[in-house]
């Protein structure tokens, strides 16, 4: 009998299969808004990232201010070539999760900031807290290029602000970036005042008397508090280097703005720091009263097994089976037994009752 071909041979014979070609996504699919402002006022109509860039650059004058959100690698790319972004900068701002940093390249000032959130939960469950996504600012000579990954650190709101603020907006893109970190370091501090609600309310409970708390509720609160400072703190140097490095182009009256946010910025992170302190005592204050908890219930069983143990034993001496025991004939030797059971048992919860055993 011929022998039949393993499987794989047989599929190492047929057609080979060639990958489907993967759709490249148009860049205006990850373009929130794209604007040219000239004189702090937005110019009227629509424009693609080429065309604005093109028309600020024949005027002299103003600048273009692209919204971008989750872009793809080839999205990116072609916002890289228009503007003509470093690579490293372009491949950290397709990365999300990136650590709070400034980078300058030749013309270009390039900040990340990570965005929080806070997530509404239950108290006292082990469930997700804080949020945490990421802003991405390139800034450069007449363009502001804002990349933003995740869904709760939308722009909109900053920049009706700003087009409500002509003067401010008039100096350029790094009144663009101001407004950024502003509106992060805002959100830090409303995150911040939520936490210390809970944390407040997780104090409450513990020192409540008999108010049990899960230890796994105050390390997750604990561990999203750990998460919000590595997203805040990392941020002190970047706002630092904006606010007083000379040799970045940034006009005067945007660099008060940059102070004041990194004085807010410094409030905030000290604040959190607060907070991790404060849980650290909660945990052990919990730990101590499952302690002491624990303690009271071994007294509380000592004391009933104490109790429990002078009827045994009396009941074990006269079950044994032994013909010449005192008492056995007598008439009310059963109600006297019974009644010198009930008279140390009670004695012995009066005096556990009076020291707190029982």
């Amino acid at each position: 009998m011929p022998s039949i071909p393993p499987l794989s041979s047989l599929r190492g014979q047929g057609r080979a299969v060639t990958p489907r070609p993967r759709i490249p996504v148009p860049t205006a699919r990850a373009v929130v808004d794209c604007a040219v402002y000239v004189d702090g006022h937005r110019l009227p109509g629509r424009f693609t990232h080429a065309e604005a860039l093109a028309e600020v650059r024949s005027r002299e004058n103003g600048f273009v201010w692209i919204g971008l959100h989750d872009p793809d690698e080839t999205q990116m790319a072609d916002i890289a070539a228009t503007f003509d972004l470093h690579p490293l900068a372009v491949e950290d701002a397709i990365k999300a999760h990136q650590r709070p940093k400034l980078e300058r390249f030749d013309d270009t000032t390039f900040v990340v900031l990570r965005t929080v959130s806070y997530v509404p939960h239950e108290m006292h469950s082990v469930s997700e807290i804080v949020e945490t996504g990421d802003i991405m600012v390139f800034t450069g000579r007449d363009f502001a290029v804002t990349v933003r990954h995740g869904e709760h650190s939308g722009l909109a709101g900053v920049r009706r602000e700003l087009e409500d603020r002509p003067d401010h907006l008039s100096h350029g893109p790094y009144a663009v970036l101001h407004a950024v970190a502003d509106h992060v370091v805002d959100s830090y501090i409303e995150v911040a005042a939520l936490v210390e609600n809970d944390i407040d309310e997780m104090e409450e409970a513990v020192f409540t008397p008999r108010n049990h708390v899960s230890i796994e509720s105050i390390y997750q609160l604990k561990r999203e508090v750990v998460e919000l400072r590595r997203a805040v703190n990392p941020l002190a140097a970047p706002l630092q280097l904006l606010a007083h490095k000379p040799d970045l182009p940034i006009a005067k009256e945007i660099r008060r703005y940059l102070r004041d946010v990194a004085d807010h910025h410094t409030t905030v992170a000290e604040r959190i720091s607060d907070f991790d302190e404060s849980l650290s005592e909660l945990v052990s204050a919990a730990l101590a009263k499952m302690t002491v908890q624990q303690s009271t219930d071994m007294r509380k069983i000592s004391a009933w097994v104490a109790i429990a143990a002078v009827p045994t034993m009396i009941a074990g001496v006269y079950g044994m089976n032994f013909d010449h025991m005192p008492e056995l004939k007598w008439t009310y030797g059963y109600g006297m037994v019974l009644l010198l059971m009930a008279t140390v048992c009670t004695g012995l919860f009066i005096t556990f009752r009076r020291n707190n055993w029982l």
